[in-house]
């Protein structure tokens, strides 16, 4: 199975591993199956968790490559590194500025976006999909690196990233699906629209893929791109939603637990 998935292209691979993510996401939101709330601490935890993965990630799996790749060139290696972090986190804000969504919790006056007459649930929806756009983008630019042939870019490096953010999808799909569900949404819908915000990671993941192997240049910047959007996310929505509530504490404990995991998975098979 091993030798099968390393014999595929980078952007099977990318597809690959992306569909798994989106399956994590799914997992998550097959919480709601069995429970109609979630026990808020528990979900401040996960959240953090969620938040010390993601910046763990956007160091170790992506700008340290970045920064290592560019310092091969005759430009400064600090430029495609501050560069594509910058662009990585004004994409993200335009993006947000410009999609209708709303944050679980918060009522429908809060929506943030162009405002629009679309359905509570489609605009939950939205929330957690912002989110997944630059971890799909992540995990495909990070296969894609692998058509480089340089030494920080490695198979393993890309699965650990994978799998990193595959854990922290889970927490993301409850936090789309439970909330609906005691909203009274059947367990089906609810869960139907919570897997879907993570549909979008594949289709992410491949045009990240497609987008180094097509412009190898760009590579730093693309890697240092993803980085940007990802702690744009963490620093904007996740680690504000976490601290919400009196768990703050917990949900700092979480992200400690969180960044600790993906800096031992991305050490340790990087």
């Amino acid at each position: 199975m091993r030798e099968w998935f390393i014999g595929l292209s980078p952007i099977y691979q990318a597809l690959l591993a992306t569909l798994f993510t989106w399956f994590v996401t799914a997992l998550g939101a097959g919480i709601v199956f069995f429970f109609k709330t979630l026990n808020r601490k528990a979900l401040d935890g996960m959240l953090g968790f969620a938040a010390g993965v993601m910046i763990a990630a956007s160091f170790w799996s992506l700008l340290a490559p970045a920064i290592e790749m560019a310092s091969r060139s005759s430009i400064p290696a600090w430029i495609p590194a501050t560069v594509g972090f910058l662009l990585g986190g004004a994409f993200l804000w335009c993006t947000d500025k410009i999609l209708p969504h709303l944050h679980p919790g918060l009522p429908m006056a809060e929506a943030e976006g162009v405002k629009t007459h679309w359905q509570r649930s489609v605009l939950l929806v939205l929330a957690i999909t912002l989110h997944n756009i630059p971890e799909g983008l992540a995990v495909g630019v990070a296969f894609g690196a692998l058509a480089s042939n340089l030494p920080s870019a490695s198979l393993a490096g890309a699965m650990a990233l994978a799998l990193g953010i595959g854990i922290q999808n889970f927490p993301e799909g409850a936090a789309v699906s439970v909330p609906l569900r005691r909203e009274g949404f059947s367990r089906l819908r609810a869960f139907w629209y919570g897997q879907l915000s993570g549909a979008v990671e594949p289709i992410a993941g491949v045009i990240g893929a497609l987008a180094v192997l097509w412009m190898q240049p760009i590579l730093p910047y693309a890697l240092a791109f993803a980085a940007g959007a990802m702690i744009y996310v963490v620093v904007e929505e996740v680690i504000p939603e976490s601290q919400l509530h009196k768990y703050t504490d917990f949900a700092t404990v979480g992200a400690m637990l969180g960044f600790a995991t993906m800096m031992t998975l991305d050490v340790a098979l990087g």
